[in-house]
């Protein structure tokens, strides 16, 4: 069994108040914690992956503010408080300062991260 602590979590991405923390916690399964100041719009990090969305699924809790999360298909919003699946095919934008954590497989997570520090360096 494995318990992990935000604060011992690798940070993997930091810029612009952006933090993902991401540990691989067993099998092929990540844990990431995640922090976006209001108005962080990922979309534009994401360009040059498939339909321009993260591909990778998200199981997790948002434990502060709001995100919505942006498919071809339309979008939907999700606050604090609140348990979600986030399927492949989508780009979050933190509608307020927003603080999640999210259970992923860690290569689709992984190559998602890469695509990203690439666009923002």
């Amino acid at each position: 069994m494995t318990a992990i602590k935000r604060t011992d979590t690798p940070v993997v991405f930091e810029g612009d108040g952006v933090e993902v923390r991401m540990q691989e916690i067993g099998g092929d399964l990540s844990v990431a914690f995640i922090k976006f100041p209001a108005g962080t719009d990922m979309a534009p990090a994401l360009k040059g992956l498939q339909d321009d969305l993260c591909q990778s699924p998200h199981w997790g809790y948002v434990f502060k503010g709001r995100v919505r999360m942006r498919r071809k298909d339309g979008s939907h919003d999700y606050k604090a408080g609140e348990a979600f699946y986030w399927a492949p095919g989508h780009a979050p934008e933190a509608l307020e300062d927003s603080e999640f954590i999210d259970f992923s497989p860690t290569d689709k997570f992984g190559e998602v991260i890469d695509h990203v520090k690439a666009q923002m360096s």
